[in-house]
C-alpha cells in the first residue's frame, strides 16, 4: 500500500502535578518491537479525520489505538489507561502540544512522539528540549509515522534490557539506581526523561570515555535515527541544567563531542 499523505494546517507555537504516580518502567511499555496488541498508543489530534487514519494504520500494524482532540482530555485520559506511547499533535484547543509534553514527562516515563505543521527547526527543537522523543513533520506518510512509533518502543525497550539487572551507580555525588531508574543529586531526587537517563547512564558507565555525537545518536536513540546532532546537544544541555554543581563533570570536547569526567 501507497503511503498517505496526511497533510495539516500550520499550528500556533505553543508549548508536578498531583501526586506522582509511579513511572512506568522502560520493560512495561515495551513488551516487544513488532508492535503486539500489548502495545497501547494515545493519538492526540485536534483534526478528527487525521487521528482516525493514523489510528486505522496503528491498528493494521498490531496496537490498541485510542484517540482525543482537546487537549484538556490528554492528562485525564493517560491517568485511567497508561499508554505505551503518545503521539502528540503540537496545536490543540485547551492545553497546547508544548505545555502537554512538559506536564506528561513531569509525571510519566512515557515516549512521546512530537507532530507539528511548521517546515522550520524551531518547534523540533523546543519539542526535544521538553522531553520528547522523536517528532515529524506534516505533511507525513502513515508509513513513516509507523516506523517511528515501532523505533522509539524499540529504543525504549534496549534500554530496558541493558539496564535491568545493573548494581547502583555513584560518580560524585551523583547516584544512579538503574533497577528503579531513579538518580540523586547529594540525596535529592532529580526528574529527568527517558533520553536525558540512558545519557547519564552512558557517561556514568562509561567515564573518562569521549563519545562523539554520532556515537552517542547510536547508543542512546538508536542506529535507525530520525534526529538529527541537534537532539544531542539540546538534551546534554538539559542535562547538565539538572546535574546543579555536579554539571563539570559532562565536559564538552571541541571537535569531537562530550566525557563525563569521575574526577
Amino acid at each position: 500500500m501507497e503511503p498517505i499523505q496526511v497533510q495539516g494546517p500550520s499550528p500556533h507555537d505553543q508549548g508536578k502535578v498531583p501526586q506522582k504516580r509511579r513511572k512506568k518502567s522502560f520493560s512495561e511499555f515495551m513488551k516487544n518491537a513488532s508492535g503486539s496488541p500489548s502495545q497501547k498508543i494515545l493519538v492526540v489530534d485536534d483534526e478528527e479525520d487525521i487521528a482516525d487514519l493514523i489510528k486505522f494504520h496503528l491498528e493494521e500494524n498490531g496496537y490498541q489505538v485510542d484517540t482525543c482532540q482537546n487537549g484538556l482530555e490528554v492528562l485525564p485520559r493517560i491517568e485511567k489507561n497508561l499508554p505505551d506511547l503518545v503521539v502528540l499533535d503540537l496545536m490543540l484547543p485547551g492545553i497546547g502540544g508544548m505545555d502537554l509534553c512538559k506536564r506528561i514527562k513531569e509525571k510519566y516515563a512515557l515516549p512521546i512522539i512530537m507532530v507539528t505543521a511548521k517546515s522550520g527547526e524551531t518547534d523540533a527543537v523546543l519539542g526535544l528540549e521538553l522531553g520528547a522523543d522523536d517528532y515529524v513533520r506534516k505533511p507525513f506518510s502513515t508509513r513513516e509515522l509507523v516506523a517511528r512509533v515501532r523505533s522509539v518502543l524499540r529504543r525504549s525497550g534496549e534500554g530496558e534490557e541493558e539496564q535491568e539487572f545493573e548494581g547502583n551507580i555513584s560518580v560524585g555525588k551523583i547516584f544512579l539506581n538503574p533497577k528503579a531508574h531513579k538518580v540523586f543529586i547529594d540525596g535529592t531526587e532529580i526528574d529527568l526523561t527517558l533520553i536525558e537517563y540512558k545519557i547519564l547512564y552512558l557517561f556514568m558507565t562509561n567515564t573518562g570515555v569521549a563519545f562523539t555525537r554520532d556515537k552517542l545518536l547510536d547508543k542512546v536513540w538508536g542506529k535507525d535515527i530520525y534526529v538529527t546532532d541537534r537532539a544531542v546537544d539540546v538534551n546534554i544541555k538539559r542535562l547538565r541544567d539538572k546535574l546543579g554543581d555536579e554539571k563539570e563533570r559532562l565536559e564538552t570536547i571541541r571537535g569531537i563531542g562530550y566525557r563525563f569526567n569521575e574526577a
